[in-house]
């Protein structure tokens, strides 16, 4: 099951995408060309599969992380719950 990706905002400086994943949904395996920052709408885990292995994150809503370009993962919603956040890509 796929994470559903709605950008909202594609300009030369950013793009800002609303993922939403229902539980068990999965974005797939992709690396990111941009820096990026997350913004947790809900709260809840994350399971991301990496190149050295998987790994749980939990996440608060409203509390931010920030990752360099070049990140190669797949993220899973590992919660019972919707799960939602907001991604800005810095161009």
């Amino acid at each position: 099951m796929k994470a559903t990706a709605t950008v909202q905002v594609n300009n030369e400086r950013v793009i800002v995408t609303e993922w939403r994943f229902t539980p068990g949904a999965e974005t797939g395996h992709h690396v990111h060309a941009h820096d990026y920052v997350v913004v947790p709408l809900t709260s809840g885990i994350l399971r991301l599969q990496e190149a050295d292995g998987t790994r749980d994150a939990r996440l608060q809503a409203g509390v931010s992380y920030a990752r360099p370009a070049g990140v190669s993962h797949n993220v899973i919603n590992a919660n019972m719950h919707e799960f939602r956040f907001v991604e800005i890509e810095l161009k």
